[in-house]
């Protein structure tokens, strides 16, 4: 397990989010940080996305919301790459998580992830925090 995970636990245990604004934050430079946004959920995601270099932690600081979850392998087609940002966008079958106020979901590159869906009871204002891990 890179050890970087368990640093980004302790963050997210011991750090009052409250008091930072939505921007991007380094850790150990690209290498290691984590941004915080706010977003109103949406009904669909169907671009799962899925990176190669880096594992993504996603705390839900406020709100709630679905996740769509499956293998890489599972994937029919893969839609959209950006290198450059280590995103990879795909179709296929997907899972559903629900994520609320002080959860938080681990993706690593073998998972293909569709997040910011609204939960079956309705949309929903969102706060988040994600962490990138490169590996």
């Amino acid at each position: 397990m890179n050890s970087n995970v368990g640093r980004a636990l302790e963050i997210i245990r011991n750090t009052d989010f409250d008091s930072l604004d939505d921007s991007t934050y380094l850790i150990d430079g690209f290498n290691f940080r984590f941004f915080i946004t706010s977003y109103q959920t949406q009904e669909t995601n169907d671009k799962p996305e899925a990176h190669r270099d880096f594992i993504d932690i996603q705390y839900i600081i406020s709100g709630k919301e679905q996740i769509g979850i499956a293998q890489l392998e599972d994937m029919t087609e893969e839609v959209e790459a950006n290198p450059q940002k280590d995103v990879w966008f795909y179709h296929g079958p997907m899972d559903y998580i629900s994520v609320a106020e002080g959860m938080f979901a681990v993706f690593f590159p073998n998972d293909a992830h569709a997040p910011n869906i609204s939960h079956p009871k309705g949309s929903s204002d969102v706060r988040k925090c994600v962490f990138k891990i490169h590996i």
